[in-house]
């Protein structure tokens, strides 16, 4: 089948299955010490009772069930808009609508985006926020199929399921607002509408304009390929575009009298393709020529290069783009050109959380991974032939039902967010779940397939229950707050954050 009928979500019994002996004994005295001290922080802070949910509790699942038709026609409404950042009027504006509906209060175009909103409900402390996304990639247009068919040649689509992201975060805030009114909490929950992730510029303005520092705790989730609690860190970047200008002259005629910032460009990236080699392995630098010149016979008098440089600390980010920074100047000697350098972003990685991470673990068990159809997973089989096909990819599943236990000393992510800058000012945890077929790349056309299918779909409504559960334990449970902010307090004693972003540099207007 090509598309797919929604279907009841089934729980699933929390996963018992002990460790064999073998792999036990086999491993290093140093990982078996990480194992137990991964058990201890596990049992500290995992408060709650898995046999019982509180009246709050399943008020919120009851809640999230009743706002399912809403979640889902909301990730189909973004699914379908798929703009990309900055400009995702309509994706906002929806959110807002259904937020207000329900009772919230709204402040829209925080920070100076006209796309970014903060939305709250109930009153006094604990303030607890859930991040919502819902912008698209260009390009990445592609129907509910399960081979490449664009909706739209060209246009924008959600390779990186953030039309579900807002959708789910969306349902979680709706059911604890539901929580909070029925049982009298005290408490605050806020939504927050975060633009421009996929170029890590949204969150980062955010929190330059001190929007999450009063926050006691802030959750997010994003769509995944498996279902679990985040408990490891991401990679920090920097996004800048390095602009060169030259002479004009004809190529041919008076090419002495030109001066050309193509080439400053192309010797820039030369000299950062060399400087590859004496960088750490963590490390990424890539780039993309945005403006090469209009003619042949035009020395171009500009041209500009976006590069991206990643690594796995801050710290390290700063130092390799100091020394890109020298090697863009260099370029500029060389050609006798004028260079200037516009900072879009700088992000952090992400600060983990141990207590959070444990208790989100414990409520996606609470709750259960959903299971798939016979023709879920037959459309997810169709999805991944592509992949074989090319790269001769082998799929042991087709769809990841599982609940990922969380590993001891887990190694960061390879990929950036700018919810690394939020986790800098307060304690942060997240999740994953299933959405996408196993083992599909990110950014890529099936993902897109997916999130706007079933599978997608149980997916979402799976991460709006347990970012409801935690935000419920969170606003019940000030032992838990606690331990998340110990956590946090240990982990930052010694981190000085530090940005590239001038002060008080307005957020981008657009990103290419």
């Amino acid at each position: 089948m090509d598309t797919l009928a929604n279907v009841r979500i089934c729980r699933a019994p929390r996963e018992t299955r002990p460790h064999r002996k073998e792999d036990v004994m086999a491993r290093p005295v140093s990982r078996m010490l990480a194992i137990g001290l991964l058990v201890l922080s596990l049992t500290q802070y995992a408060f709650t009772d898995d046999a019982t949910l509180r009246p709050s509790q399943q008020t919120a699942l009851a809640a999230v069930d009743a706002h399912s038709d809403t979640v889902k026609s909301v990730n189909q409404s973004i699914w379908n808009y798929a703009e990309v950042g900055l400009q995702e009027q309509q994706s906002s504006r929806l959110l807002i609508q259904h937020l207000q509906k329900n009772g919230f209060t709204v402040k829209a175009g925080v920070t100076g985006m006209p796309t970014a909103f903060v939305a709250s409900y109930g009153s006094g402390k604990p303030v607890i926020g859930i991040l919502a996304e819902y912008d698209a990639l260009p390009g990445m247009s592609q129907q509910v199929a399960p081979q490449r068919q664009p909706a739209t040649t060209g246009k924008p689509g959600h390779a990186c399921g953030h039309s579900g992201l807002g959708a789910g975060a969306l349902g979680a805030a709706l059911a604890v607002k539901e929580a909070i009114a029925k049982h009298q909490l005290t408490g605050t929950i806020r939504l927050y509408g975060t633009p421009a992730e996929e170029t890590v510029i949204g969150k980062v303005y955010m929190a330059l304009d001190q929007q999450f520092d009063d926050l006691d705790v802030c959750l997010h989730w994003h769509p995944s390929t498996r279902n679990e609690a985040k408990a490891g860190s991401s990679k920090a970047l920097v996004s800048a575009k390095f602009t060169f200008r030259g002479t004009p002259a004809h190529a041919s005629v008076s090419p002495e009298s030109g001066r050309s910032a193509l080439d400053a460009v192309e010797l820039m990236n030369i000299g950062a393709n060399y400087m590859r080699e004496h960088l750490k392995e963590d490390a990424r630098i890539h780039y993309v020529v945005v403006n090469g010149g209009g003619a042949p016979n035009v020395v171009p008098p500009e041209a500009t290069v976006w590069y991206y440089c990643r690594a796995d600390s801050h710290r390290d980010v700063e130092y390799n783009f100091r020394w890109l920074q020298d090697i863009a100047r260099g370029a500029e000697k060389m050609t006798r050109t004028k260079l200037t350098v516009q900072i879009d972003t700088d992000c952090h990685e992400i600060i983990p959380n141990a207590p959070l991470a444990a208790l989100i673990y414990d409520n996606l068990v609470k709750v259960g991974a959903p299971r798939f159809t016979a023709d879920e997973q037959f459309f997810a089989r169709r999805l991944q032939e592509p992949l074989a096909a090319q790269f001769g990819t082998q799929f042991t599943r087709a769809i990841d039902e599982r609940i990922h236990r969380i590993q001891p000393n887990p190694k960061p992510g390879k990929g950036s967010t700018d919810v690394g800058d939020i986790s800098w000012r307060v304690p942060t945890g997240g999740l994953s779940t299933t959405c996408f077929v196993a083992q599909s790349p990110g950014h890529s056309w099936q993902n897109v397939a997916s999130i706007g299918s079933s599978i997608g779909e149980k997916g979402i409504l799976f991460a709006s229950k347990v970012l409801a559960l935690t935000t419920l334990d969170l606003l019940e449970n000030p032992q838990q707050v606690s331990a998340a902010r110990q956590d946090f307090s240990t982990r930052t004693e010694k981190l000085k954050y530090f940005s590239f972003i001038p002060e008080g540099q307005p957020v981008p207007t657009k990103i290419r």
